[in-house]
């Protein structure tokens, strides 16, 4: 698999969107829990997707069904963190699946890194310390936004191996993106069930204006677009080189977040976020080899 500058123009556009919704998440998650926010954006996808179903490949919907489960636990845990730390502290803890993913390379699929590698885990963790020293301990919305990273950096490779185990009839993107959109408003509907009951769809009826232009917001251009995007990216751009483009995702975030919500850094967090941001992009740049 080559990369394709499309592909990374994707992506980059990809990661500017996900930057985006930090702040639009922060503020439906003051009126709905995450369950009920996962299930109303991508019930307005798969209103969107659903016409792609039928013509969908065997591959394709095997494919976008695990991917949509690896998704759908991906955002109920940062969605349930983000109820309980600042945006800007969930999108930076986010970002750090740029390491997450070479280390679950190595550990699971036997891929041999040098100490860059290291040494950008080094550096940070220093500036996540520097961030949350001045911001406050590390909580309960931190870790559930870690183990959100993990199996988002699950998804990244899993992503990676379909464009792989499928190169002679590559997958469609749209196609990939409807089956998980399928996946994604099923399993929030169901456990909406299970730990609601009759109450499932308490807070929605009452949502403000700006809530429903966030939702729309989230369901048309942060899932049917980026969704079908970042598929269509990485079917160009393996798993490693892809991280790089989504480390800049905690840069989006805090800019968004100050335009829309007012969150502010301090210096020493400021200073903690440019090591993290330093940390994502080094781990990932390989220098160029000298002319023979």
């Amino acid at each position: 698999m080559q990369s394709d500058t499309r592909g990374l123009a994707a992506l980059l556009l990809v990661t500017a969107v996900w930057g985006t919704t930090f702040p639009a998440m922060k503020l439906l998650s003051g009126h709905l829990d995450a369950l009920q926010i996962i299930w109303l954006r991508f019930a307005i996808a798969l209103l969107v997707l659903a016409p792609l179903w039928p013509g969908m490949r065997p591959s394709e919907r095997r494919w976008g069904l695990l991917l949509g489960a690896l998704l759908f636990l991906a955002f109920w845990l940062q969605i349930e963190g983000l109820v309980r730390t600042s945006s800007n502290r969930n999108a930076f803890v986010t970002g750090l699946n740029v390491l997450v993913v070479p280390l679950l390379a190595m550990l699971a699929l036997r891929r041999r890194y040098g100490w860059r590698l290291w040494a950008a885990c080094a550096l940070a963790c220093l500036g996540m310390a520097l961030m949350f020293h001045e911001d406050g301990p590390w909580n309960l919305g931190d870790t559930l936004t870690l183990c959100s990273t993990a199996f988002y950096a699950t998804y990244i490779l899993t992503l990676e191996a379909a464009a792989r185990r499928n190169a002679a009839a590559p997958l469609r993107a749209a196609r990939l993106a409807a089956a998980q959109a399928g996946v994604m408003c099923v399993a929030a509907f169901a456990l909406l069930l299970v730990r609601h009951g009759h109450a499932w769809s308490t807070g929605m009826g009452a949502l403000s204006g700006p809530a429903w232009a966030a939702l729309l917001y989230l369901g048309l251009l942060a899932s049917v677009l980026v969704v079908t995007l970042q598929a269509w990216g990485q079917q160009r751009v393996d798993a490693l080189r892809s991280a790089i483009i989504f480390g800049l995702e905690p840069v989006f975030a805090a800019v968004t977040a100050w335009l829309l919500l007012g969150e502010r850094m301090g210096a020493v967090a400021l200073a903690g976020a440019a090591l993290v941001v330093l940390a994502l992009i080094w781990s990932q740049w390989q220098p160029p080899r000298p002319a023979p």
